[in-house]
């Protein structure tokens, strides 16, 4: 896989794990249906899902050669790019008006 797919992938699986805990009602995906889930929750899967896309980065960086050190700002932005992402489910669930 080419340098750039790589990336393109890491924000594609950034966007979609960004998204999940607001636009699904289950815990991770698979667990049990949470009818009304609350803020606690979707920020908790919100932090699994970051971790899972930046493990997913650096091991697609360890692939194609040496991983290079970061720094705290390295995670200072992924982290708020990350919540940038999913400001489109956060809108979708709290800030939509939702009809009866």
């Amino acid at each position: 896989m080419s340098a750039s797919a790589s990336v393109w992938l890491v924000l594609l699986a950034a966007a979609v794990g960004a998204n999940l805990p607001f636009v699904n009602d289950r815990l991770f995906l698979v667990g049990p249906r949470r009818a009304p889930k609350s803020l606690a929750w979707r920020l908790l899967e919100l932090a699994v899902w970051f971790g899972l896309v930046l493990a997913l980065g650096f091991g697609l960086e360890a692939r194609q050669g040496q991983r290079h050190a970061q720094g705290w700002e390295f995670y200072a932005v992924a982290v708020c790019l990350f919540l940038t992402l999913a400001f489109p489910g956060f809108v979708w669930r709290y800030l939509r008006r939702h009809r009866p």
